[in-house]
């Protein structure tokens, strides 16, 4: 079986793309074409078009063609004559090209259909966003994701190969052959999130249609004991993570999310949610290479609508494909330990949805019965749907006694769940609380082999005598809730993890997390907002206060943390939103603000902490709930913050300090050597003298690429009509980010100017 990259080529009208494309970021946004859940970006239809040769070696072979991401709508056809239509965005799906392809020349158009807003509660992205593969596979033989391997026992380590055709196996040189059959591994290293250990199997059928496939040895078991990897007990140190790239959009790049696994681990998460979609391929390879949990999500809606043209209108036809899609494509990923069936979906309120509900968890459970099956459950929203109140239908909105009201046409019918939280609050967690709802939740969570609860935090402790067999984990919790929520899963052991909203920031629902200084709804702000700002990782993959608390919490950081709320906003303060419980971030160099009021974070699992301003003593505080808070002046230097145990012993200390003038452009690419038509990521400061980046002189750059791509350059500011693809953006708090594509030999040189100030740096090509 060959396998083919085929993602050069293309053409998108007359424009020549390279894929993964997201024909959406470079579109003009405005508060008149889209919603703030879109970011305000406006839709479309975008057609590709590749033509191509087919090899004369191809003659009596099947040929197939893999998407592994179209948004949305998508209809492919060959030489004119149309193959397949495919709606949801965000499974993959092969087209057979065999009959139809000829010697000569051959057109291979796609068309998505982007054009009718609004289908979804973030960002989406338009287009092949995601990589495109060409198969070329002996006839009756091998297809793609057909060979499944599993862990049978660790103790021994034995594997089971199934195929749909006879086939000969070898792992680190044992062989098998067979359509099922078992290996066992003497002296297997087993995966964990610890120890993420790979092995390849080469898998022959017939003469040589041959394929490998990496995959490791792991054993997953649940009780209410806890869950379990290889014997041991894992507590789950989660995240939810959106699919856009960030300034990318929504093009999926192995380097991009390889990246973001590896922040995401440096800064203490073991696992990831792929809300609210099933995550990319790239992105479960670097889970399994790095080591990280993966819960894989099928659907934010089932057969009920939450905006009136998404997936909603294809689920009664195409829930059963999509699904089987996902589990099919992920089954030998070892990072995925858990399926979920659904995001905050009110349908189980009724026999109609919990029946749809155990239909999919017996389908995840007859393609895998390895994994367990969970969903992301909002108890409060089954509790209103149950009183006619928040129920989503038909692209309409149920309120009150159940009489429905339309909303506007194109208005995002999950507004106002949202900004009623957003009023909520933290009070949400208590919304399940009720043994009404309690009562009316459980059928359709005892269905569920692991009880997902989004902001159902109340929950927790009740479980032990209300169902004292349930295995539960929150799927979404508050940030700011992370310590509270961190002493329930230690202590209870049905409480297997904690998932919060969101461990990375990103595109889409306009300001839901952020904190304004300019006032207004904390909820769906107003154009030009364009990020989400719920992030504890931002865009850039910059980690704020709040991602530090959380790795304080895990028992993470050997010293205390210090993080800043922003001092350049003297006597304003910021309207804030539930989904954030603090803007502070690791800085102490706020050019041009002496004298205004600081307030300090110091996050420390100890029992007290000092805080010392350019060597005086600011106090001395009793750590509570691993933070403690000082209000200051701000004077530039450095501040310290030095943590004691209760005895009165030091244990650790850590500073920040400011930037020394002169500022100066600093262009630091992350790698010093690339390789031809890799990506690259580029940071681009404004730093001092000393290369602290400075977080109060923020000013427009251009970046310059020569012998490479620039594919985007922006900054994390959640507010801007400025456009990633344009070359030009302000820096926020001082930082900005360029992605560059390496050309095919020599170096990229990247240059950076803004004002009187330049900057550049090269990468070798190798």
């Amino acid at each position: 079986m060959q396998k083919i990259i085929f993602n050069n080529g293309w053409f998108l009208g007359d424009k020549a793309v390279t894929l993964p494309h997201d024909a959406q970021i470079s579109e003009k946004r405005g508060a008149d074409v889209s919603n703030g859940g879109h970011g305000y970006f406006p839709g479309g239809l975008y057609s590709y078009e590749k033509t191509f040769t087919a090899p004369a070696e191809w003659e009596g072979k099947d040929i197939l063609v893999e998407f592994e991401g179209v948004y949305k709508n998508a209809t492919v056809s060959l030489n004119g004559k149309e193959l397949c239509f495919h709606p949801y965005g965000y499974t993959g799906f092969f087209v057979e090209l065999s009959d139809l392809i000829s010697g000569g020349e051959n057109t291979l158009t796609v068309v998505a259909d982007n054009s009718k807003l609004p289908n979804s509660r973030w960002y989406s992205g338009s287009g092949i966003y995601r990589p495109v593969w060409l198969h070329v596979c002996e006839k009756g033989g091998l297809r793609p994701e057909s060979v499944k391997i599993s862990t049978v026992s660790i103790d021994p380590a034995v594997i089971r190969i199934e195929a749909p055709v006879s086939v000969k196996a070898e792992v680190d040189g044992i062989t098998g052959e067979g359509t099922s059959f078992e290996l066992t591994i003497p002296n297997a290293k087993l995966w964990s999130d610890e120890t993420p250990t790979l092995y390849t199997a080469k898998i022959t059928a017939g003469e040589g249609d041959s394929v490998e496939i990496p995959f490791g040895i792991r054993q997953i078991t649940w009780s209410n004991k806890g869950l379990f990897l290889n014997g041991k007990e894992t507590l789950l140190r989660g995240g939810c993570v959106h699919h856009d790239s960030g300034i990318l959009g929504a093009a999926t790049y192995a380097e991009s999310e390889e990246r973001r696994v590896r922040i995401l681990k440096e800064n203490g998460f073991n696992a990831i949610r792929s809300s609210h979609n099933p995550a990319s391929k790239a992105l479960l390879d670097a889970c399994d290479r790095l080591g990280m949990y993966v819960m894989d999500e099928t659907f934010d809606m089932w057969y009920n609508r939450k905006n009136p043209y998404d997936y909603g209108v294809d689920f009664n036809d195409w829930w059963e494909r999509d699904t089987t899609a996902m589990v099919e494509r992920d089954f030998n990923h070892p990072s995925v330990i858990l399926y979920s069936i659904g995001n905050e979906v009110a349908e189980p309120f009724e026999q109609k949805g919990i029946d749809a509900g155990r239909k999919m968890v017996e389908l995840c459970h007859k393609l895998d019965p390895t994994r367990p099956v969970t969903c992301g459950t909002n108890l409060m929203i089954i509790g209103r749907a149950a009183k006619g109140q928040g129920i989503y239908q038909d692209g309409e909105q149920k309120t009150g006694g159940g009489e429905g009201k339309k909303e506007k046409e194109g208005q995002n019918a999950s507004l106002m769940f949202n900004i009623m939280a957003s009023f909520i609050g933290t009070g949400m967690n208590k919304g399940g609380n009720s043994k009404k709802v309690d009562e009316l939740t459980t059928p359709f969570l005892d269905s569920l082999d692991i009880a997902g609860y989004n902001y159902g935090s109340g929950r927790y402790p009740l479980e032990e005598k209300a169902h004292p067999n349930r295995v539960v984990f929150g799927s979404e919790t508050f940030p700011q809730d992370i310590w509270k929520n961190w002493q329930m899963v230690k202590k209870y052991p049905y409480l297997v993890g904690d998932f919060m909203w969101t461990s990375w920031d990103y595109l889409g629902e306009a300001g839901l997390g952020a904190w304004s200084y300019t006032g207004g709804m904390p909820f769906n702000r107003p154009y030009p907002w364009v990020l989400a700002g719920a992030g504890v990782i931002d865009i850039l993959g910059i980690p704020d206060g709040s991602c530090k608390y959380a790795s304080t919490v895990w028992g993470l950081e050997a010293n205390p943390v210090i993080a800043v709320r922003p001092v350049n906003h003297p006597g304003v303060r910021p309207s804030k939103s539930v989904w954030r419980g603090t803007n502070a971030i690791l800085s102490w160099s706020w050019a041009n603000c002496k004298g205004n009021k600081a307030e300090v974070e110091v996050y420390s699992d100890q029992a007290q902490v000092e805080l010392l301003l350019n060597g005086k003593c600011v106090g001395r505080k009793k750590i509570k709930e691993c933070k403690a808070i000082f209000k200051v002046k701000y004077e530039p230097g450095t501040v310290m913050a030095v943590a004691y145990d209760a005895s009165g012993r030091e244990t650790g200390r850590s500073e920040l300090r400011s930037a020394d003038a002169p500022l100066k452009i600093a262009v630091r690419p992350e790698k010093a050597e690339v390789k031809p038509g890799e990506i690259v990521y580029v940071p681009v400061n404004i730093e001092g003298a000393n290369g602290i980046v400075e977080s109060n002189a923020d000013r427009k750059l251009t970046i310059t690429v020569e012998g490479g791509e620039l594919l985007a350059f922006g900054s994390a500011n959640p507010c801007t009509e400025e456009q990633y693809h344009s070359g030009s953006f302000t820096t926020y708090y001082g930082r900005a980010l360029a992605v560059v594509r390496a050309g095919e030999a020599g170096s990229v040189k990247v240059s950076a100017a803004g004002g009187d100030l330049t900057g550049e740096a090269e990468i070798a090509i190798v």
